[in-house]
């Protein structure tokens, strides 16, 4: 009926944490919005095996969002520390104070 989860075309994809290319069945998917069961209209990142293994699993509700608006990997350090921590400072002591 749905066939294997291993039956897939071979593809090659990049972890984003390592930058390793592995096969897309020894990867795992990432989700940045944290809802990777509504497929609808998603791209998918992946993470190798053993990049998804050292991740954190703990909630991050708004943490994704508050990381877009701090410019963090389009702008230098420096910059990044402050815009996050002035967002945070808006919005409470962490990003779910700053979620509607």
């Amino acid at each position: 009926m749905w066939g294997s989860r291993r039956n897939r075309d071979g593809a090659q994809v990049t972890c984003i944490a390592c930058g390793e290319s592995v096969a897309r069945s020894d990867a795992r998917e990432y989700d940045k919005h944290g809802d990777r069961w509504n497929r609808e209209d998603k791209e998918f990142e992946y993470l190798c095996k053993h990049c998804y293994r050292d991740l954190c699993h703990q909630p991050r509700d708004g943490l994704e969002s508050l990381l877009v608006e701090s410019r963090a990997g389009h702008t230098d350090r420096e910059e990044f520390v402050a815009t996050f921590y002035d967002l945070l400072a808006e919005g409470g002591d962490s990003p779910e104070g700053r979620e509607s």
